[in-house]
């Protein structure tokens, strides 16, 4: 299993509607999210930032993650949370949300 945070900016002015779509997310995507061996799901926030923290339990993150990117109903989902956020100009090339260095686990 390999634990993965990160994390983006919140737009403020978008900030309820983003909480209003997570209230509810859709099922499918849910299921999407299940399937491509992600478990433990969590976004937190903070201060204008979003903290996302999830556990991959596959044995390729990077097809897992090209085939969540393929699914339509998934893709329809990015398309309204989206512009929800604000990516970090410290980003690596390619990603939306930041990736972040785990320094302690403690299990």
């Amino acid at each position: 299993m390999e634990r993965h945070g990160s994390v983006i900016k919140i737009r403020p002015e978008k900030l309820e509607e983003y909480r209003r779509l997570h209230s509810a997310p859709w099922p499918q995507v849910l299921a999407t999210v299940s399937a491509c061996n992600i478990r433990n799901y969590s976004i937190y926030l903070k201060d204008g930032y979003l903290f996302s923290y999830f556990e991959y339990i596959g044995k390729d993150f990077q097809a897992d993650m090209a085939t969540m990117a393929r699914d339509v109903v998934t893709r329809d989902w990015w398309a309204l949370t989206d512009p929800c956020q604000e990516a970090l100009e410290s980003r690596a090339p390619g990603e939306w949300w930041a990736s972040m260095e785990e320094i302690f686990h403690l299990d």
